[in-house]
């Protein structure tokens, strides 16, 4: 299956017009067991109440019974079930779409079949949800350009609702740039057209790709890919006389500018192209920042900053007088990464204390391989200081009886040590979309 899938990723880089006409046969059951054995036990269920492990109880006659439907197209999606979950540090939530075992099945064999083909059209500039692309390529790329001495201005736009807003004519209209074959076709459609349940009721979904299920993040890439990449890289860098770049991760965008009238020009061109397909910009959240190069050593006020990908990126004068950007863990984020120690310290402190360190420091670790990029050790140090003030409090509050003074709490910090702040990312190394900004 793999060599399949690579075949046709070779046509499709070979072939940048090419339209694939037979790619249903590839979702057989060969791939559905693979699929399935590459799905965590431990995910949330669907609206069909099973799991990993149920549908496997039964797994053969499962899949026959599944690929004989998609063959007499029979084969329907599920309503996917909405959940909603909490934003750490707000009271709002976020909602999430579940679906059904099966469908997220089908989904995933869907996503590789149409990752084979788009991996080879998307751009550098985009990064979310690709293979072998992460955040923090996104940031090293993103560290390139505004530190260009042509890079003056940043358009920080921010999509409203994005995931419940795809337009599901345009999305099959941009599908069919690549893909002729009826039959995958019809399967998008029906995803897209599922619906979802809520409390037990059902409502059709017109518009918008449920964010959660497998499928959703390339099809949100592919929408985007025609929607804001094309079309910044076709025409926008090309009516720009000065230096424009633009970096992507998901439907969060940050767009580059040596000149602050182009990049006002834009955000109003930006407005207009979002419209046309059925997407808004949230304009409390969109801002076009002065990155501050240019101002005089003893002009003292503020420059600008911005947030992306969980860091605030801001101005900052180096020894010998130059504005360099640097970047640390945005308050947000800070404040929301607390939060959640604090809630699991809660529910989870009267844990075997060697059990609750050595989770605590698993945490702690993949904190610090996320947020442990140059410039920003002095944030992931705090947030460790923090995080054992939070030990502190929990740990004393197992009992009435107090268990810890701080002495005594640091020698219990040395027989169950804590990670302490590291750079684990260089930002200056580049990797994945170099040839974008080189």
């Amino acid at each position: 299956m793999e060599t399949k899938l690579a075949r046709i990723a070779e046509i499709a880089r070979a072939n940048p017009k090419e339209q694939f006409t037979s790619l249903a046969h590839l979702i057989n059951a060969e791939m559905i067991k693979a699929c399935h054995k590459q799905m965590d036990k431990n995910k949330a269920v669907g609206i069909d109440g099973i799991n990993k492990a149920e549908y496997e109880a039964n797994l053969e006659e499962n899949i026959k019974d599944l690929i004989a439907r998609m063959k007499r197209q029979a084969y329907k999606p599920q309503s996917v079930k909405r959940v909603y979950i909490p934003k750490p540090g707000t009271d709002k939530k976020r909602p999430l779409g579940l679906p059904a075992y099966e469908d997220k099945l089908v989904q995933i064999a869907l996503a590789k079949i149409l990752n084979a083909i788009y991996e080879q059209d998307f751009l550098e500039c985009s990064f979310g949800f690709r293979p072998h692309r992460s955040c923090h390529d996104a940031l090293k790329v993103l560290n390139v350009i505004v530190n260009k001495s042509e890079i003056n201005y940043i358009v920080d736009a921010d999509i409203r609702g994005f995931f419940d807003h795809v337009d599901h004519e345009w999305m099959m209209k941009f599908i069919k740039h690549r893909i002729a074959d009826p039959n995958i076709q019809r399967l998008i459609s029906r995803f897209l057209k599922a619906g979802i349940m809520e409390a037990g009721i059902s409502y059709a979904t017109p518009e918008g790709v449920p964010q959660g299920g497998p499928g959703s993040p390339i099809l949100a890439n592919i929408y985007l890919h025609y929607v804001l990449d094309l079309w910044f890289e076709k025409r926008i860098r090309r009516q720009c006389k000065g230096a424009s770049y633009m970096v992507r991760y998901a439907d969060d965008t940050v767009f580059c500018f040596q000149y602050e009238n182009e990049a006002k020009e834009f955000y109003q061109q930006l407005v207009m192209r979002l419209k046309e397909f059925n997407l808004e910009i949230a304009d409390e959240k969109t801002k076009i920042i002065n990155l501050g190069k240019n101002r005089d050593n003893d002009d003292d006020s503020d420059t600008g900053s911005f947030d992306f990908l969980g860091f605030t990126h801001y101005a900052d004068k180096t020894d010998n007088g130059q504005t360099l950007i640097k970047r640390k863990t945005s308050k947000k984020k800070y404040k929301a990464s607390l939060l959640k120690v604090k809630e699991w310290l809660k529910k989870n402190r009267h844990s075997p204390t060697k059990e609750l360190m050595k989770m605590m420091k698993i945490k702690l670790y993949g904190y610090c391989r996320y947020y442990g990029v140059t410039n920003n050790r002095n944030a992931v140090s705090d947030f460790i200081d923090e995080t054992k003030r939070l030990i502190f409090k929990w740990l004393n509050r197992r009992s009435q009886r107090k268990s810890f003074d701080w002495s005594r709490f640091n020698l219990f910090l040395k027989k169950y040590p804590l990670p302490r702040a590291y750079t684990c990312v260089n930002i200056f190394e580049l990797g994945a979309g170099k040839s974008y900004v080189m």
